[in-house]
């Protein structure tokens, strides 16, 4: 199986320290964490010059905003895929949008891949499973997409994403639905999240999306000729950007993480230089 290579590349003018370590973080979630769940072998890396992108790269743009109406995946005119990443000065929560849209992106290349599931309905604070199946939209970060679900690698917040086995029957003991273990039982939705089907009774994409007090469900129609992660990120990007709340335990705890690991490289770097080496 060919190794997929990730390029992250900024538009926006971050540091780029802060971006190397960014990619590097990456790097290891989709080598020693993705591949536990999902048949991907990738990479990632930091690519300081836009006009410089390596063929065959698939890259992640981080950009002052996105175009209105669109989402974060993509296809180019060629149909290989790219990703958009809003990147926001003061808050490195865009390091697990760019985390989400990498997983996603290398999970389903084409974002039209379906997995036929028992059907599900709002139920109270949260969903349940109802008589049916639905055809799902297979987006590996969505359902538990919300920044107090990510997680640390290196000082660096990354994204909580399911396992195929989300998409399982029913419950089984010791199985994990979520990477972190936030999602509990197959199909479960988490506050902040969304899940998108496509009912075959109605024949149109559907929505179970949690933003408020209690998920609601949305009626989003026929995908109009992009593919369907690009129809629905369309429909839904600037909704959860708005009402997302940022992680402060987890950033505070990430800064002092990458304050130690600098202080550690500046005494190496000192040590190295009067040749006293480790």
């Amino acid at each position: 199986m060919p190794v997929i290579q990730v390029g992250l590349i900024d538009k926006t003018g971050f540091d780029a320290h802060l971006l190397q370590d960014t990619a590097d973080a990456l790097n290891v979630q989709v080598m020693r964490d993705l591949p536990q769940y999902w048949n991907v072998q990738a990479t990632v890396r930091y690519i300081p010059d836009t006009n410089r992108i390596p063929v065959g790269t698939w890259p992640i743009y981080l950009v002052p905003k996105l175009p209105p109406g669109e989402g974060g995946v993509h296809l180019d005119k060629h149909n290989q895929p790219y990703s958009l990443v809003i990147g926001t000065p003061g808050d490195n929560s865009w390091t697990i949008d760019a985390s989400h849209e990498t997983i996603e992106m290398l999970v389903d290349p084409a974002g039209n891949r379906l997995q036929a599931s028992r059907a599900i309905e709002i139920a109270d604070k949260g969903v349940r499973d109802t008589p049916g199946e639905f055809q799902y939209l297979v987006e590996a970060c969505d359902p538990c997409e919300a920044n107090q679900y990510a997680y640390s690698i290196n000082g660096i917040s990354v994204s909580d994403f399911i396992t195929p086995h989300f998409y399982d029957p029913v419950v089984t003991s010791a199985v994990r639905y979520s990477f972190c273990g936030h999602i509990t039982e197959p199909r479960q939705l988490l506050p902040g999240g969304y899940i998108s089907f496509v009912d075959p009774q109605a024949d149109e994409l559907k929505q179970i999306l949690w933003l408020g007090e209690t998920p609601v469900e949305r009626t989003l129609g026929q995908a109009n000729g992009l593919s369907l992660r690009a129809f629905v990120d369309g429909k839904t990007a600037e909704l959860v950007a708005n009402v997302r709340k940022t992680n402060p335990r987890l950033a505070a705890w990430n800064q002092a993480h990458r304050n130690r690991l600098e202080a550690v490289a500046k005494a190496r770097a000192a040590a190295a230089a009067s040749g006293q080496g480790d």
